[in-house]
């Protein structure tokens, strides 16, 4: 099995990534299935069908994760 370094600027290691599946999107995001879809049918980045897959192009999912502001995490009470 091949270790691979994430880092915020390929989360894949991979630096010939086009376009994720939702599973690998999912995957390399964080992000839940169900919000992952919200987030498709919003028009919040490009997706394309090849055949029956949904696929969600690499670069427009990096910016618009690198859009969203930062989190605010508050200490506990």
């Amino acid at each position: 099995m091949q270790t691979t370094i994430i880092d915020d600027r390929n989360p894949t290691g991979r630096s010939d990534v086009l376009a994720y599946r939702i599973n690998d999107a999912i995957r390399v995001t964080g992000i839940g299935r169900t919000k992952l879809y919200e987030l498709i049918g919003s028009g919040a980045f490009r997706t394309m069908k090849i055949g029956k897959r949904t696929l969600i192009c690499a670069v427009s999912l990096r910016q618009y994760l690198a859009e969203r502001p930062a989190a605010v995490i508050r200490a506990g009470r």
